[in-house]
């Protein structure tokens, strides 16, 4: 749950950042720094470029056993110069290639100790949504990619050592054809949500209700919130804000994450379980179990 809150935030964040930052490797390592706060990785420098060199194994194994080694930190830096100067040079390359290419790279470059593919993956979303592809953040290729993770680690290990970009397209390109079906379903149950919880909003609140309204759309965007933040976003007291929260609470449109007194947090779960099913977290887990990320550090 918090990987996906983390994903949903981090998205939102580098596109609101869109507005006073180029796409850059700058905003990168921000993005990085939020998809990884208080989750598996947030130990490893999270938002920094590694400066020692990682490969990618079976737990337990050693450099020499790596299935890929990924480009020392020297030559790293000037592979990602070279990405970033990709990403944002037009050229008469369809988006969509161009966006399989970017993501293929980023993950042959590998330039955090952890978190790689969580960065990769949300890269592929960032880039359509900043090119005007994408109008909200809906293809959410991870889920394709969990489903067929031996194919993906295959094809992505098929450019690196013989060079066949034709056949990862091709799988690229297959897996924005099946999600972007699968996103018009969920675009669709996700107004069916919104309209269901406003007719509850209508039914059980009166004077308070243009509240109740503009913190439900606010959780469309960050669905993960305290009472302190809806004081924000509604303008209300501290005590009205608290109060708006518990009657969300009480209709069940929030559930509190934490058992913390202060500062306690509360998600929009119905709003989030469309996009972290049981069996996208389960392979998830066994994405993280069958690949991690090793660290070498240069001498």
């Amino acid at each position: 749950m918090e990987e996906v809150i983390n994903y949903i935030n981090a998205l939102n964040y580098g596109l609101d950042r869109l507005n006073t930052l180029p796409l850059s490797l700058r905003l990168i390592r921000e993005i990085h720094g939020l998809l990884l706060q208080g989750v598996r990785g947030a130990d490893r420098r999270p938002g920094e470029f590694r400066t020692s060199q990682n490969y990618i194994g079976h737990s337990g194994g050693t450099i020499k056993t790596a299935k890929f080694v990924p480009p020392t930190p020297v030559d790293m830096n000037k592979a990602l110069s070279d990405l970033e100067k990709f990403i944002y040079t037009e050229t008469d390359l369809p988006i969509l290639l161009k966006v399989g290419l970017v993501h293929a790279q980023f993950e042959t470059i590998h330039p955090f100790l952890d978190g790689n593919g969580r960065m990769g993956r949300l890269l592929i979303t960032f880039i359509l949504c900043f090119e005007g592809v994408l109008h909200k953040p809906l293809l959410y290729l991870s889920h394709f990619f969990h489903m067929h993770r031996l194919e993906y680690y295959e094809h992505l290990q098929r450019i690196r050592d013989e060079g066949d970009w034709e056949s990862w397209l091709k799988f690229f390109l297959r897996g924005v054809n099946e999600v972007a079906q699968e996103a018009t379903t969920t675009a669709m149950k996700i107004v069916q949500l919104r309209e269901k919880h406003r007719d509850i909003i209508a039914a059980y609140f009166s004077r308070s209700s243009g509240s109740a309204y503009q913190l439900l759309e606010y959780l469309y965007k960050r669905p993960i919130i305290t009472a302190n933040g809806v004081a924000k976003v509604t303008d209300l007291s501290y005590s009205n804000a608290n109060k708006l929260v518990m009657k969300f609470q009480e209709l069940g449109l929030l559930h509190q994450m934490d058992t913390f007194q202060r500062n306690r947090r509360f998600v929009y779960s119905d709003y989030l379980a469309m996009f972290a099913d049981d069996e996208m977290r389960k392979n998830n887990d066994k994405m993280a179990s069958e690949d991690k990320d090793k660290t070498e550090f240069l001498t």
